[in-house]
């Protein structure tokens, strides 16, 4: 199924909230960080893929069309910010809620509140106002890279079926989670020292 049979004519609002997200995070303030220094290593968005919404959905006992994607759930479009360190993440949210854009509808906070199996990232979901009077969703994820690289390989074992050694190929990936958590600290902590003595 394309896009357009799955979305229809609430495709284009998709494709310009996403476009309006991915402008709105090129306008984020770098002034006050040393030279050199990028808040933001790299931004990937996407509207998901009719099938994957359709999955979702089903998992959640709910119709599987486009208008209740779009009416029951709130990451059709997708953007994901991948920073260096975890103050970036926390900095970068807070900017974005002082956009006028669009209201910031809910915050999950997997970095303070991990999830069971170790994921760590800062959601936000959006609320766009439409020319329609309904509203349309989107999400952003804040991340480390350091989580992005583990999110990576979790994310692949979702999709997967009889894997041998599932049991403790999870209880690893757990364990590298919360090292990669400690990392995360660290090399805050790190940059914290070097920025201070800069400024000394």
């Amino acid at each position: 199924m394309t896009y357009e049979e799955y979305y229809g004519n609430q495709l284009a609002c998709l494709k310009s909230v996403e476009q309006t997200l991915l402008d709105i995070i090129h306008e984020y303030p770098t002034q006050s960080y040393p030279n050199g220094v990028e808040p933001i290593l790299y931004c990937k968005s996407r509207i998901k893929k009719p099938e994957s919404m359709m999955r979702k959905l089903e998992r959640r006992g709910s119709l599987t069309d486009g208008r209740a994607a779009l009416e029951k759930m709130h990451d059709a479009v997708g953007v994901r910010i991948v920073c260096s360190f975890l103050d970036d993440v926390y900095k970068i949210a807070d900017w974005l809620g002082t956009r006028s854009e669009f209201e910031i509808a809910e915050t999950k906070d997997y970095i303070a509140y991990p999830k069971p199996n170790g994921y760590r990232s800062l959601h936000l979901v959006l609320s766009f106002s439409s020319h329609s009077d309904s509203k349309l969703m989107a999400e952003i994820q804040l991340r480390t890279i350091a989580i992005d690289f583990w999110a990576a390989l979790e994310h692949q074992m979702k999709y997967k079926k009889d894997i041998e050694h599932e049991k403790t190929i999870r209880s690893e990936l757990k364990r590298c989670a919360d090292e990669i958590a400690s990392v995360d600290v660290s090399m805050q902590t790190l940059r914290d020292l070097i920025l201070n003595d800069q400024w000394n």
